[in-house]
């Protein structure tokens, strides 16, 4: 039987939402976008310097209300920007207010990025999910922002990977 999953993310400049769509519609899981109540500067210097200390610090921005039972999901995908070589601040809010019903899931995770961090942002996340290991991981160099047959081929083959465990 298919495993139910959901994409848990956030995005900044879009490049995590069209990655998480793009999951979604070869896998057909259901998607949740966290928005943090304080948008995040998305551009300039205010942008990384905001958004780095933010991450850096570990911050937990307050998130807009969602509705989601994680109970009636097998898999969970985090998707997020990596700032500062670890992953988006609204991510953490989210697993520190659900970590509960989190525990005893399958995770996942990608990542999008324009420079490198990615792969410390993987080990941050499973630290903070006191996990060993992550079912599958995808590292995206701006998938929106710069289109490329590589991106497509790493986007279907994470998703392979993830139909074929079920």
């Amino acid at each position: 039987m298919a495993m139910k999953t959901l994409i848990i993310y956030y995005s900044l400049e879009g490049n995590t939402a069209y990655a998480a769509e793009e999951v979604s519609n070869i896998t057909g899981a259901d998607t949740l976008r966290l928005v943090p109540k304080k948008a995040y500067a998305d551009k300039g210097f205010a942008k990384f310097f905001w958004g780095g200390k933010s991450a850096v610090m570990a911050e937990k921005p307050e998130l807009e209300p969602y509705e989601v039972n994680l109970d009636g999901y097998d898999r969970l995908i985090f998707g997020f920007p990596v700032w500062a070589s670890t992953f988006a601040p609204p991510l953490r809010t989210f697993i520190t207010d659900n970590m509960e019903s989190i525990k005893g899931k399958t995770i996942a995770a990608f990542a999008c990025q324009s420079g490198n961090g990615a792969q410390k942002a993987f080990g941050k996340l499973k630290k903070i999910l006191e996990l060993e290991s992550l079912e599958e991981t995808m590292i995206l160099i701006d998938p929106k922002a710069k289109p490329s047959k590589e991106n497509t081929k790493i986007i279907a083959d994470f998703c392979r990977k993830l139909l074929s465990a079920e």
